[in-house]
């Protein structure tokens, strides 16, 4: 596969991008969601849409068997997190179910096991990127393919510019990741951005809330396909490096991924009318 690179990968896991931006651009008409000032509210939306989460990616065929996790930061106590069961059938997972971890790798609520690879990876990111709501990684088809490439996402398309110099590259594959000193390095090579493509491994992507979260490792699982078919086919033409920025401003803010993710909630609590969102939220 040629990359075709219209920046050097190594700028790329130092986003110019910045933090996760959370302005909804006007011109695309994208509402923001009313957050509440009470802590336990938020916290009971926040676990819904965990819950939501992994149902989504049972849905489109990115859970595979025990591999992959969501996490959730707590509201309450933000130095804790909110993920499923280890095990956990991903189309099944409930908000009763899941569990709270603390800093140190504690279950101080909820019942069932931790993975400590979940706990590993998602403790450094929640770490170091306090802007972070929800963090998801899981075990994608195309992802895995794309990550033995060891190249970065190019702006091949309108969605993949939503990744546009916002995502890094962990080249470092040694193994399942048990150590949190190497959850370190994959937060390192997150930096600022909203994904980072872990080598030989799949992906991982972050929001300043669940929701955006999910659908940035969604629509980036989507892109990557999109990038290996493309190659397959011929020698596609990269979008160049003004009109990708511009469209990364449109298409690239958190509040746009939220809204996206709605859609796909939409869908699965038409599907599922038993995972309709708590009283007082729409989906």
């Amino acid at each position: 596969m040629q990359t075709n690179s219209v920046h050097p990968v190594g700028e790329v896991s130092t986003s110019e991008q910045g933090p996760l931006s959370t302005a909804a651009p006007e011109q695309a008409n994208i509402p923001s969601r009313p957050v509440s000032a009470d802590l336990q509210v938020e916290r009971e939306f926040r676990k819904w849409q965990l819950s939501i989460g992994y149902r989504v990616l049972a849905r489109f065929g990115l859970d595979e068997g025990i591999a992959g996790h969501i996490t959730a930061r707590d509201t309450i106590e933000p130095t804790s997190f909110w993920t499923a069961p280890f095990g956990a059938y991903f189309g099944a997972v409930r908000s009763e179910e899941l569990l709270l971890v603390s800093e140190d790798g504690d279950v101080v609520e909820g019942d069932g096991p931790l993975n400590r690879a979940a706990f590993a990876i998602h403790s450094s990111v929640h770490r170091a990127r306090p802007d972070v709501a929800g963090a998801v990684h899981a075990h994608g088809l195309y992802g895995k393919a794309f990550s033995s490439l060891h190249t970065e996402l190019l702006p091949l398309t309108q969605d993949a510019c939503a990744f546009y110099l916002d995502h890094g590259i962990h080249n470092d594959y040694s193994g399942v990741v048990f150590d949190c000193d190497e959850g370190e390095q994959i937060a390192a090579a997150l930096g600022n951005a909203k994904a980072v493509i872990l080598a030989n491994h799949g992906h991982l992507t972050v929001g300043s809330s669940v929701g955006s979260a999910v659908w940035w490792f969604v629509t980036m699982e989507r892109s990557m396909q999109a990038q290996l078919l493309a190659f397959a086919a011929g020698e596609p033409k990269v979008i160049d490096s003004e009109a990708a920025s511009r469209t990364h401003a449109v298409v690239g803010p958190e509040d746009v991924g939220a809204f996206a993710f709605s859609a796909l909630a939409k869908r699965i609590v038409f599907e599922q009318p038993d995972m309709s969102p708590p009283a007082g939220f729409l989906v």
